[in-house]
């Protein structure tokens, strides 16, 4: 993980001396604070162009609140987030949870408390992208593993055969010849070839001179 000193954060909020504070107290820490955000707008915009390692955000915003921000952020260049609030609710930190948000703090918190925040939602960002790779090549392989099954085609079942003419006969009423109907319905391939029974019957000269 990150120490502190190689951790770049990005400030999202509203209230001018609140964001100096939460600065101060970051860079008494050891962060390094890249920018500071008025709006969530902003905060999505700056968090695409700067790639901050965290951003804290505030939930009441002008334009766009954290909530919203937040993901949007996930869903163009996701990030740890940390969300700040006024209100310590039970609803509003499973709303942040649901956008995304990693960890949840009430203003005004203390240099500890926001060491902490940061620490946890870095490292539930981190488990998150990993399920999330982990699931992304589950569902590709399960894709592969569906197109193969797709493509293998398996005969089973009652086949109405002639007693004549051994054609087989399809869903659709349609008569085929035996080998075209296996071909079409499995992954096999014919080579020709000629069995004893019909070699004495169609060549007895040859037959007779092979025993010979």
């Amino acid at each position: 993980m990150l120490s502190a000193k190689n951790i770049n954060v990005l400030i999202a909020e509203d209230d001018f001396i609140i964001s100096e504070t939460i600065q101060q107290k970051l860079e008494q820490l050891g962060y390094i604070v890249l920018g500071k955000a008025p709006d969530g707008r902003q905060a999505v915009g700056m968090t695409q162009s700067l790639q901050p390692d965290v951003v804290l955000m505030d939930i009441k915003m002008p334009d766009m609140d954290g909530l919203e921000a937040t993901q949007q952020i996930f869903k163009i260049c996701p990030t740890p987030v940390v969300i700040l609030s006024a209100y310590d609710t039970p609803d509003l930190a499973k709303q942040a949870g649901e956008a995304g948000a990693g960890a949840y703090l009430v203003k005004m918190p203390t240099a500890k408390e926001i060491e902490r925040a940061i620490i946890i939602a870095t490292v539930r960002f981190e488990n998150t992208m990993q399920l999330q790779h982990l699931n992304s090549e589950m569902h590709d392989r399960n894709e592969e593993l569906q197109a193969a099954l797709d493509r293998v085609k398996v005969l089973s079942g009652m086949l109405p055969i002639c007693c004549n003419c051994k054609k087989i006969r399809d869903d659709d009423d349609y008569w085929h010849e035996v080998a075209d109907y296996i071909r079409e319905h499995s992954d096999a391939e014919f080579t020709h070839g000629i069995c004893p029974d019909c070699a004495r019957e169609l060549y007895p000269d040859l037959w007779d001179n092979k025993k010979e």
